[in-house]
């Protein structure tokens, strides 16, 4: 008789974002007629821009053509993709990374819930609390923690930001052997500075232990002297995984395309170094085909000069309508975080209220739906997050209508 893996049945509810939806069809069906105004999902809305585009209809070109068309690539990615991306990291960043380091995926979603897979089931994994959702119920559905207990999860170890310390949380004070970090934070907005990450390497080296680092909203960060990627701090190769996308600064959401930088250099306890390297690679040429050609061609766009300047473009779109988002929302006396370096904007609930009843209030009174923070881990409640993924004029009618409901 088959049996279901039952790691899947701890999972605490259904997951955030399609509990979102479906409260929001549920109010949609007892109030027809009405429009619902989204600050919910960090969702890309604006067009791809002309450089990118026209780079993967090129490759659809060459696809048409027997004489140029190519089948299934590498599955760790198209090497002139990768060689740019070292390139890059070389470039903006001042770090010297390995091409070999770089393994293309179709997002930074799928190799956060998938990088687990390469790592003990024994694993005793801190997680910052908020934190997006994925990490927490990837590891779950591994086998790393016990049941949900009404509030988190037994077995994990909870690195809580709380405003006191601007979201950013301290290193544990017990040994774990996997740390999730994201930064900037989705979903708090907030930036680790280098003297934040410093000590989480430093714990790491210390204990054996890897930090999968999310680095997906890196180019949203405009303040000079906040690093851009883990690799900024001294001995991260030996203890970091890094993983990014094209999704929030080249419009890729749809299109699917990331990367992560898993070193040869990575070591954990009781392996040589290389070995972890070597493991990922295994997994990835198991399970996955490589990314998209079509997707790949973009990126390889995105990274040149007038990618680039494409992708600030689109950055700059979005972080002004942060700037929208966070000056309404502070007119009418709510405190907000985020949003500067960030696509996000951390609200705390007025008149004390719990996350999700004041993401009803929201869509009942302002027909405006967020995202409520207690979905991001426990220290998220009191808190929703509104993100500014849309079109400008859409942004800014939420944002009045916010204003209307409860100025």
């Amino acid at each position: 008789m088959a049996h279901v893996n039952g790691n899947f049945l701890k999972l605490a509810s259904g997951y955030l974002f399609p509990e979102i939806a479906r409260r929001t069809r549920a109010w949609q069906e007892r109030n027809p007629g009405f429009d619902v105004l989204r600050l919910g999902i960090g969702n890309t809305t604006e067009a791809l821009t002309g450089h990118i585009a026209d780079a993967m209809h090129h490759k659809i070109d060459l696809l048409t053509n027997r004489d140029t068309y190519t089948g299934y690539g590498d599955e760790q990615g198209d090497a002139v993709l990768r060689e740019a991306l070292a390139g890059f990291y070389q470039r903006e960043y001042g770090v010297k990374l390995k091409v070999t380091d770089f393994f293309i995926s179709d997002g930074a979603k799928s190799d956060a819930a998938n990088i687990q897979e390469i790592f003990s089931p024994s694993s005793v994994v801190a997680i910052t609390d908020p934190s997006y959702p994925v990490y927490v119920d990837s590891n779950v559905v591994g086998g790393r923690s016990g049941s949900y207990n009404g509030v988190n999860y037994d077995g994990f170890v909870y690195l809580e930001g709380r405003r006191e310390s601007g979201f950013i949380p301290s290193p544990p004070d017990v040994h774990v052997d996997l740390i999730y970090l994201c930064s900037p934070n989705n979903p708090t907005g907030a930036v680790a500075t280098k003297d934040d990450l410093k000590a989480f390497v430093d714990y790491a080296l210390r204990e054996n232990a890897v930090i999968i680092f999310d680095a997906a909203y890196s180019d949203y960060i405009r303040e000079p002297g906040l690093p851009h990627t883990i690799y900024e701090i001294e001995g991260a190769e030996y203890c970091a995984i890094e993983i990014n996308s094209f999704s929030k600064n080249a419009g890729f959401t749809g299109v699917r395309l990331g990367w992560s930088i898993v070193p040869e250099t990575l070591r954990s306890e009781d392996d040589e170094p290389g070995l972890i390297h070597r493991l990922w690679n295994r997994r990835q040429t198991t399970f996955f085909n490589g990314a998209s050609n079509i997707a790949q061609a973009g990126g390889l766009a995105a990274l040149s000069d007038e990618g680039r300047a494409e992708c600030r473009f689109l950055v700059d779109y979005y972080l002004g309508n942060a700037r929208v988002i966070k000056e309404g929302l502070e007119e009418i006396g709510i405190t907000c975080y985020g949003g500067v370096n960030s696509p996000y904007i951390w609200a705390e609930c007025p008149f004390g209220m719990k996350s999700w009843d004041f993401f009803d209030l929201l869509l009942e009174k302002a027909h405006v739906v967020v995202t409520p923070g207690s979905g991001f881990g426990p220290a998220g409640e009191g808190y929703v997050r509104l993100s500014s993924y849309g079109h400008r004029e859409d942004i800014t009618k939420a944002v009045d209508a916010i204003k209307e409901a409860l100025g």
